[in-house]
């Protein structure tokens, strides 16, 4: 029988496994070869919106460990554990909520944390799909706010993935993963609703190609002028 999510046993079962998550998480990113392309926007000290596909969640969470993020998560227990592994790995207070319930007051708390100074990632095609479908939550922050919206591909071999909706991976020991920097968009304030739905679409289609140039890499093409180890 599933205990409640209110119960102490569901507690410290979910304290448990994010623990142990982000413990093996990390020794296995230890081994990781990681590289990126383009210069880091998230190393300037000032809060923009993260965006890229849910299926680089692992990797993004080893990368940008211990950084105040704030990542939104659903109310599910898939999301009970996905917020206790961020937290584990340093990662700052996760709104919590979906893009079909609570979705505006979601909306509000990643708002809340960009004015908080704190970056807001977002996993765009999350938390159920359809996979590489972007939902318009990061463009409405960025918009709102007037935070960058920085998008990223990442891309690792070799990788297990997974049977998920949204075909997860996660880079086996001493993989190569390559993470490649979007050109921050700056979204202009007015705007209309047919506004918003161009910058989704656009958005949608850069981070196709950013996965798609993480993955040349891999393959052997030479890196953008800047990378670096």
């Amino acid at each position: 029988m599933t205990a409640p999510r209110d119960s102490l046993r569901y507690r410290l079962r979910v304290a448990s496994a994010g623990a142990l998550g982000a413990l093996l998480l990390r020794a296995l990113g230890a081994t990781w070869r990681v590289r990126t392309s383009g210069p880091d926007p998230f190393a300037r000290g000032e809060p923009v919106v993260g965006a890229m596909w849910h299926e680089g969640l692992l990797v993004a969470a080893w990368r940008w460990r211990g950084r105040d993020f704030a990542v939104p998560v659903s109310r599910s227990r898939d999301g009970d554990l996905i917020d206790a592994v961020l937290a584990r790995l340093g990662f700052g207070p996760s709104p919590r909520g979906s893009s079909s319930r609570g979705a505006a007051s979601l909306l509000r708390a990643m708002v809340r944390a960009i004015r908080d100074g704190r970056t807001v990632a977002v996993l765009v095609d999350g938390p159920r799909g359809p996979a590489r479908r972007a939902k318009p939550g990061a463009v409405l922050v960025a918009h709102e706010t007037g935070a960058a919206l920085v998008p990223v591909g990442v891309a690792a071999r070799p990788a297990l993935r997974f049977g998920s909706w949204d075909r997860a991976f996660l880079p086996l020991p001493f993989a190569r993963v390559r993470c490649v920097y979007g050109e921050p968009l700056h979204l202009p304030k007015k705007a209309h609703e047919s506004d918003i739905e161009g910058w989704r679409v656009a958005l949608e289609t850069t981070l196709d190609a950013l996965q798609a140039a993480a993955a040349r890499e891999l393959e052997g093409t030479p890196a953008p002028e800047g990378a670096r180890p």
